[in-house]
């Protein structure tokens, strides 16, 4: 099992969490087992190929503030399991809208197999999570809807934005709210819901959640130009080769922070020559835009973090701090 990357996590807990991330993974591969061998072939193809895995363990550490954990870890492994196909069936269908060549380090499905079969994959693992939903019963299944609800609308929304070419700052941060945080913020309603936790602290996770989701996309975005390949397993400057908006360009597109006119028009669509997107990433990273940027994670995180200050201390919590400053830590 891959290291959990939180160093200063309490040993038991961590022994645990290290078990039950074990479980999930059985889980998965038994999820998309069925009666069409191709289809779970493609299927494992993104499955098999790892992954942070942040929604499971937000699961499974929003879990242990209720006092029915033990007694339905099954149904909690399960809903961890649910957080986790959700995520990786739209990235089926993200790379199909991007054109996308790798995902996790490997070729693409509509690389491998084309963009229908890609689809339709995405479209399987929907109906697989579905099925262990409709075992979680009614509530999962709304809440699930719930969430699925905004992971297309936010789709929609960046899809519309880039065709028109008016993305604004408020645009892009309800984009990922509804893309990245709201799965985000499921995942801990769920390891709360189902280990039993009272309404509030539910609820408090929940919003927890949907903060950390913001911090985890946003600072995806300072990865793109502030880390080496080597230090984060990420191309630098893949979201400017692509034309992609972010956190740092939109502050300087929309004029919060002051820039050159030729950084602007380099800034406004794909940057395709090499030389010039090495020139680019000079500039940013020594650029006001991502101080400014850094600070806004930063305050992110902190929102986050204040919202824990509503939960029973213990090492559940001390380990969700932890992990929303490795998050951000990251990009550092």
């Amino acid at each position: 099992m891959r290291n959990l990357g939180l160093p200063d996590l309490d040993k038991k807990l961590s022994k645990s969490l290290v078990s039950e991330l074990r479980l999930v993974e059985k889980r998965l591969d038994q999820a998309i087992k069925g009666n069409y061998p191709f289809a779970v072939e493609t299927s494992r193809h993104l499955i098999g190929a790892g992954g942070k895995r942040v929604r499971p363990l937000l699961t499974l550490l929003a879990s242990h503030f209720g006092k029915s954990r033990d007694k339905n870890l099954s149904q909690i492994i399960d809903a961890a399991v649910v957080c986790e196909l959700t995520h990786v069936a739209t990235l089926y269908h993200d790379d199909v809208m991007d054109d996308a060549p790798k995902r996790r380090g490997v070729p693409s499905a509509n690389n491998r197999w084309g963009n229908t079969v890609a689809i339709l994959t995405g479209d399987y693992i929907f109906a697989k999570t579905s099925l262990i939903l409709a075992d979680l019963g009614p509530e999962a299944v709304r809440l699930q809807a719930k969430t699925f609800e905004r992971l297309v609308v936010g789709q929609i929304n960046e899809t519309l934005a880039s065709e028109n070419s008016k993305y604004d700052l408020d645009l892009y941060l309800k984009i990922i709210a509804d893309k990245t945080a709201s799965l985000l913020s499921t995942s801990a309603r769920f390891g709360a819901m189902f280990a039993g936790a009272n309404e509030n602290i539910t609820n408090t996770l929940a919003k927890y959640g949907e903060e950390m989701g913001l911090v985890f996309q946003l600072a995806d975005d300072l990865i793109d130009i502030e880390s080496s390949s080597a230090k984060s397993g990420k191309t630098p400057g893949t979201d400017l080769r692509e034309g992609v908006p972010t956190l740092v360009t939109l502050l300087i597109l929309t004029g919060k922070i002051p820039a050159t006119k030729s950084l602007k028009k380099q800034l406004s669509g794909p940057i395709t020559n090499e030389k010039e997107l090495k020139e680019v990433l000079k500039q940013l990273r020594n650029h006001d835009a991502l101080a400014a940027a850094n600070k806004i994670v930063n305050q992110h995180a902190q929102k986050a973090i204040k919202y824990l200050s509503d939960l029973p201390n213990g090492v559940a919590k001390e380990a969700l701090i932890l992990l929303t400053e490795s998050i951000v830590n990251r990009s550092a």
